[in-house]
C-alpha cells in the first residue's frame, strides 16, 4: 500500500503517460502549452456526476484553448469504458485518456475508492477506481494548482477555473502554498 502524498505547488509533478481513446499516447512531458496543462481525473463511466462535469468542459474546451491552457481528461478506466464515456457521453472535442495506474494515480496524491456495485447511472464500479482530481501544470512541469476529491460532487466549476487563469495570467500570481516547512520559513 503506497500513502497518499500531497503535490507541492512549484514543484516538478510525477510523469504522467496515458493511452487515449481513439489509439495514441499523451505524455504530460511532451506538452507545451502556452500557460498551462490542465489534467482532469474523472472516476470512470460509472459516475453520472462526471459524465455532466467534463460535458460542461467540452463546451468550455475552446475557452481553455484561448487562454493558453492544453487539456487532458483521464481516469483508471478500462480502453472499453473510456471509449464508451466519450461516445455516449458527447466528449468529442476532449482528449481521453485511460488506463491511468493507481500507482501513478498516489504519486499524484489521488484517493482511490472500491466498488459498491452498480451506480445511479446503471453501470457497474470497477473493483478499484480513482476519486477526482484538477491539476493546472506550467509548462516547465510545476505543479501550479491542484485539487483532489474523496467523493464525487462539489468539483471547482470549470468557469471559475477559466475565470483565475486569465486572472493568473495577466497579473502573474505566483503559485501558492509552496512552503513545505513552514516553522523554518516563519523564521
Amino acid at each position: 500500500m503506497s500513502a497518499i502524498t500531497p503535490l507541492i505547488p512549484r514543484q516538478p509533478v510525477p510523469a504522467l503517460d496515458v493511452a487515449t481513446v481513439g489509439g495514441g499516447r499523451w505524455s504530460l512531458g511532451a506538452q507545451n502549452p502556452e500557460n498551462f496543462t490542465m489534467v482532469v481525473v474523472y472516476r470512470g463511466l460509472h459516475c453520472p456526476i462526471c459524465a455532466n462535469y467534463l460535458r460542461d468542459l467540452n463546451r468550455k474546451l475552446g475557452d481553455f484553448n484561448d487562454k493558453g491552457v492544453e487539456v487532458i481528461v483521464l481516469s483508471s478506466d478500462t480502453e472499453d469504458r473510456a471509449t464508451t464515456a466519450k461516445a455516449d457521453w458527447g466528449l468529442d472535442s476532449l482528449t481521453i485518456g485511460y488506463g491511468l495506474g493507481l500507482d501513478t494515480a498516489r504519486r499524484w496524491g489521488l484517493y482511490i475508492s472500491t466498488s459498491n456495485g452498480v451506480t445511479s447511472a446503471g453501470v457497474e464500479e470497477p473493483a478499484l477506481f480513482v476519486e477526482p482530481g484538477l491539476f493546472l501544470v506550467r509548462p516547465d512541469g510545476t505543479l501550479y494548482f491542484g485539487t483532489v476529491q474523496t467523493m464525487p460532487f462539489a468539483r471547482p466549476a470549470f468557469g471559475d477555473i477559466l475565470g483565475a487563469v486569465g486572472f493568473v495570467v495577466e497579473k502573474g500570481y505566483p503559485a501558492r502554498g509552496e512552503v513545505v516547512d513552514y516553522e523554518a520559513a516563519a523564521e
